[in-house]
């Protein structure tokens, strides 16, 4: 039975205990935020990468906050308090370097390999973190009479501290400091509370913690992060082709997103940017081209098209960063026939002039994913109108077997575009094997033979009647219903 009067607050003060609360919850949302960056170099960013993180992270809040009750009724919470954030502390600085560790030889998409890697590098210290709240309230309770209050107010401050490190977090930490460091501070400003708290009752643990911190600091530095560059929304890296030595290719968390040589702006090696090219020179043969690119990447088509069209480019980019490291490593020499416009494409489409554009190209991935409000019949009616009378939009997909989001994206442009086509490998209209498939809603009439008298060999053209008898009785994408994680197959 619970005794009536306590007294575990005794040299430390129900303020600094709020505190403790307050930060601990903000610690743990900042690390459940940060682990999706962490991550991605391994696992992509998707719908599973968080739904993997969140799980793993509120399981671990729930033996945490079990276990510190449990913790709490058979010792003596002032002893406790120092300790668990200290350990806590120390946790959250290592897990960077632990999940580097281990993604380098368990990378992958499946939802184990998310769930594992979340657990390696969050499990620990978000359950460490979560025994706090419980502790805390054994300390404040000094009477049954004020049981409710205090596990109210704790509630609230927790509350609060998830908050705070919510917002902090996804608004600015992420836009401005790479993650690593953000682990680092968050560890750092834990131990100091942990020291401060262990001060009365653990003093002799202070020392030998100091000692670990300074230690788990030099391993988590030590170990290499995977990123050459880590934007608000990618871990970038560029390697040289070593068949090519003029180019670079720009790797975006998992996957190649662009291919450039620095020499010959008009090389194009991969094979969807080749087949998207195709569809232009068919469907525009000549003249300059005014072009805006949904997605820039590593801005390959908008300088290729420069060099060997003119016209213009507008580039809508959600990454920023992306147009300076173009410039820095990928060849990229901005001009007035180069615009970009950053931020979130199905809001800076609207700001672009209608009927200015004689094609609009799609090139946005999250992951090899295309985010979702970007597929979507209200999408594309919004790219349709920025198109001139013969223009046309072309749509860079990725999918495999059984191929339900690619399917589903030509019926959605289907239902905007009077004129559809597909572009893909035999295989994979016949859903035997996947990667990209190009996309083709017009205004105009499509010529299938001249496209495919340019695409690389082995590519088939399905326009009109035979592209609809492709997709079946695939549904339209709404921003009602566009579940493109779930119908999305990767290899």
């Amino acid at each position: 039975m619970l005794s009536h009067e306590w007294s575990h607050t005794a040299g430390m003060r129900s303020w600094f205990i709020g505190a403790v609360v307050f930060v601990s919850a903000a610690a743990v949302l900042v690390l459940e935020i940060i682990a999706g960056r962490i991550l991605a170099p391994y696992v992509g960013v998707s719908l599973q990468t968080f739904t993997g993180i969140i799980g793993t992270v509120l399981a671990a809040i729930a033996l945490g906050a079990w276990a510190g009750g449990r913790l709490a009724d058979s010792n003596d919470p002032t002893k406790l308090l120092g300790p668990v954030l200290i350990g806590g502390g120390l946790l959250a600085v290592i897990s960077p370097a632990l999940v580097t560790v281990v993604g380098a030889g368990a990378s992958g998409e499946d939802p184990g390999t998310i769930v594992i890697l979340a657990f390696v590098g969050f499990f620990a210290p978000a359950a460490v973190l979560s025994m706090v709240t419980p502790i805390a309230g054994k300390l404040l309770i000094n009477s049954l009479d004020s049981a409710g209050s205090v596990v109210g107010n704790l509630s609230a401050i927790g509350t609060s501290g998830a908050l705070f490190g919510t917002f902090v977090t996804g608004f600015i930490l992420i836009a401005s400091v790479p993650s690593r460091p953000i682990t680092w501070v968050v560890g750092a400003v834990l131990i100091l509370f942990g020291a401060f708290a262990a001060f009365e009752k653990s003093r002799h643990l202070i020392i030998p913690g100091i000692v670990a911190a300074i230690g788990v600091f030099i391993v988590s530095g030590a170990i290499a992060a995977p990123c050459d560059y880590e934007t608000a929304y990618s871990c970038v890296r560029i390697a040289t082709d070593p068949e090519r030595e003029t180019a670079r290719v720009l790797v975006l968390d998992t996957f190649v997103n662009s291919y450039v040589d620095l020499d010959d702006p008009g090389y194009l090696s991969l094979r969807y940017a080749l087949v998207t090219d195709a569809v232009v020179q068919t469907v525009a043969p000549v003249g300059p081209l005014d072009i805006a690119f949904v997605g820039g990447g590593g801005y390959t088509l908008p300088r290729m098209y420069q060099a060997t069209r003119g016209g213009t480019s507008t580039v809508l980019e959600l990454d920023p960063t992306l147009e300076d490291i173009s410039v820095d490593h990928l060849g990229l020499e901005p001009g007035p026939w180069l615009t970009t416009r950053v931020g979130d494409a199905r809001l800076t489409i609207r700001d672009l002039d209608d009927g200015s554009f004689d094609i609009v190209v799609g090139d946005a991935f999250s992951g090899r994913s295309v985010p979702w409000h970007l597929t979507t019949v209200e999408f594309l009616t919004d790219v349709r109108d920025k198109l001139n009378d013969s223009g046309f939009y072309v749509m860079n997909t990725i999918d495999h077997p059984p191929t339900r989001f690619a399917r589903g994206e030509l019926a959605t442009i289907t239902e905007v575009f009077p004129h559809v086509a597909v572009v893909a490998p035999q295989a994979y209209l016949d859903l035997e094997r996947g990667g990209n498939f190009i996309l083709v809603g017009s205004l105009q009439p499509i010529d299938a033979d001249s496209i495919e008298a340019l695409v690389p060999d082995g590519e088939i053209v399905l326009v009109g009647n035979a592209a609809r008898a492709w997709f079946g009785d695939a549904k339209p994408l709404t921003d009602d219903f566009a579940p493109v994680d779930q119908l999305i197959s990767r290899p």
